[in-house]
C-alpha cells in the first residue's frame, strides 16, 4: 500500500483500536457465552471475582479517551510549509517534468496541479506525466491533486484521440436528466482514466447575458431551474467517477459582458437581486455538500466596491461562508488572469485570499508568478500575518478531501482509449 494511504489508513483506524481496548469481553456479566457443545441451558460457570464495590473508586469502569480526528491528526503532524503547500495549485510548462516542476513538489511542496491543452499531446504522454507527479511526490506525506478544465464543447483539454463531448448547453438541450448525468459521468470516466483526480466543472452560471463573451453554452442554462436541474446532475455523474468536482464561477458570472480572463467585469447587482437569481444553484449544490466551489473575478459593486471577488471577504467570508452556511474548500479562479492581475499583485492577492477565507489559491501560469504567490504565503505565515489556526482551518477542509477521494501517489494503470470512448459514444448515443 503506498505510504499516504496507508498514514490515513493507521489515523482512521487508531480511534477504533482505543475504543477496542477499553472494551470488556463480558458486557458488565460474569457469565461466559456457552462454548462448543455446551448448550444455553448448561449452568453458567462462576468466577471467583467477586462483584464490584461501587464505593470502590478502583473498581469503576475507566474513561475512555476522545474519539481521535485522525484528519486534524495528520494537521497537527505538517511542518508550516507542508501546510503552505496544501493552499495552492499551480499549473506547469511543458509535457514531461522539469526541474521548475520537480522545485514546486519537493521545496514548495504544493498541494497539486492544473494542466491546459498545452500539456496535453495524447493519452499516452498525459497518463505520464500524471505518474511522474505522482511518483516525484512520493517524497511528500500528502497525495497531489491533479486537475483539469474539463467541461465539454469548446472548454476541453482532452487529446484528439477521445470523442468530444458536447457543451453544457447542448447537453441541457435535450431536457433529459439520465442523459445529462450520463454525459457527466463519461467526463469523469474519461478524467479517472488518464489519473485526474480533480475537475474545474461544472458551470453554474445561468446565461442570462446574450452579449457575455464568456460563458455562453458553457451554461446548462438561462433559468436557475434548468441550471440546477441539469449541472447538478452532471456533478453528481462526475464525482460518481471518483473524481472530485468544484462548481463555478461564484457568485455568478453569466450576467456580465466582460471576459474575466482580460479585464475585470463590474456587476451592480445588489444582494437581494443576486439572492433571487444568480445565488440560486450555488444554494442549492451548498444544500447537496458540493466539494468545492470556485469564486471568480467579479467586481461585486454592492457588496465590495474595492476588492474582486475571489479575495473579498464580503463575498467569500460573510455571504458565502456565513450567509450561505458553506464549510467546504473555496478556490480561486486562475490568480494569473488579467481580471486580477490587472490590478492587484498576485503575491498581496494570494494573501488577502486567504484572510477572505479562500482555501484554495489557483496560480495556472508563468513560473515567476508561482513563486510570487507561494512566497508571499510563506512571508505572511511565518510572520504571523496569517496565524497558524487560520492556515489549518484550510488545510482541515483540504485534507479531508482529498480523504473523502482517497487520493494516494500510486501510479495510475495504462489507459485503455477505446474503453473511454465507448463509455462517451455509450452516453451520447443516449441523447433522446
Amino acid at each position: 500500500m503506498q505510504k499516504t494511504a496507508y498514514k490515513w489508513f493507521v489515523l482512521l483506524l487508531l480511534p477504533a483500536l482505543l475504543l477496542a481496548g477499553c472494551g470488556t469481553s463480558n458486557q458488565g456479566s460474569n457469565s461466559i457465552d456457552p462454548a462448543p457443545g455446551q448448550t444455553s441451558s448448561s449452568p453458567p460457570i462462576q468466577t471467583d471475582t467477586p462483584n464490584p464495590d461501587p464505593s470502590d473508586e478502583t473498581a469503576a469502569t475507566p474513561t475512555p479517551d476522545p474519539q481521535l480526528d485522525p484528519i486534524q491528526e495528520q494537521v497537527n503532524q505538517m511542518s508550516l510549509d507542508e501546510k503552505i503547500g496544501q493552499l495552492v495549485i499551480v499549473g506547469l510548462d511543458g509535457t514531461e517534468m522539469n526541474g521548475f516542476t520537480q522545485k514546486m513538489i519537493q521545496d514548495y511542496k504544493v498541494g497539486g496541479f492544473i494542466l491546459f491543452k498545452d500539456n496535453i499531446k495524447n493519452a499516452q504522454q498525459t497518463h505520464a506525466l500524471l505518474n511522474d507527479l505522482k511518483q516525484t511526490n512520493n517524497s511528500n506525506d500528502i497525495p497531489l491533486w491533479l486537475s483539469v478544465d474539463q467541461e465539454g464543447g469548446r472548454v476541453s483539454r482532452m487529446s484528439s484521440e477521445f470523442v468530444k463531448i458536447p457543451a453544457a448547453g447542448h447537453v441541457a438541450a435535450a431536457d433529459n436528466l439520465p442523459y445529462t448525468n450520463g454525459i457527466g459521468k463519461a467526463l469523469g470516466t474519461e478524467l479517472k482514466a488518464l489519473g485526474f483526480n480533480l475537475d474545474f466543472a461544472p458551470v453554474l452560471d445561468i446565461n442570462s447575458n446574450p452579449k457575455n463573451p464568456v460563458i455562453g453554452d458553457r451554461s446548462y442554462g438561462s433559468t436557475p431551474d434548468k441550471v440546477i436541474a441539469h449541472g447538478l446532475e452532471a456533478l453528481d455523474g462526475i464525482t460518481s467517477e471518483g473524481v472530485a468536482a468544484v462548481v463555478k464561477h461564484f457568485p455568478g458570472h453569466g450576467d456580465t459582458s466582460v471576459d474575466s480572463h482580460y479585464d475585470l467585469p463590474l456587476v451592480h447587482k445588489t444582494l437581494e437581486e443576486l439572492e433571487k437569481f444568480e445565488l440560486i444553484p450555488f444554494k442549492e449544490a451548498i444544500e447537496q455538500d458540493v466539494d468545492a466551489i470556485m469564486v471568480a473575478h467579479l467586481l461585486m459593486m454592492d457588496l465590495d466596491a474595492k476588492h474582486p471577488a475571489s479575495i473579498s471577504k464580503a463575498v467569500i467570508n460573510d455571504l458565502l461562508r456565513e450567509k450561505l452556511g458553506y464549510e467546504g474548500v473555496v478556490i480561486t479562479d486562475d490568480m494569473t488572469m488579467g481580471g486580477l492581475l490587472n490590478g492587484n499583485k498576485i503575491g498581496d492577492a494570494s494573501v488577502t485570499a486567504i484572510h477572505a477565507g479562500v482555501d484554495i489559491v489557483l496560480v495556472s501560469h508563468e513560473e515567476k508568478l508561482r513563486i510570487e504567490a507561494l512566497d508571499a504565503l510563506r512571508q505572511a505565515v511565518h510572520s504571523g500575518e496569517i496565524t497558524e489556526e487560520r492556515l489549518n482551518e484550510s488545510v482541515y477542509r483540504v485534507l479531508s478531501l482529498k480523504q473523502k477521494y482517497q487520493l494516494n501517489d500510486d501510479a495510475t494503470p495504462d489507459v485503455d482509449v477505446s474503453a473511454v470512448n465507448e463509455v462517451i459514444n455509450n452516453a451520447l448515443q443516449a441523447r433522446p
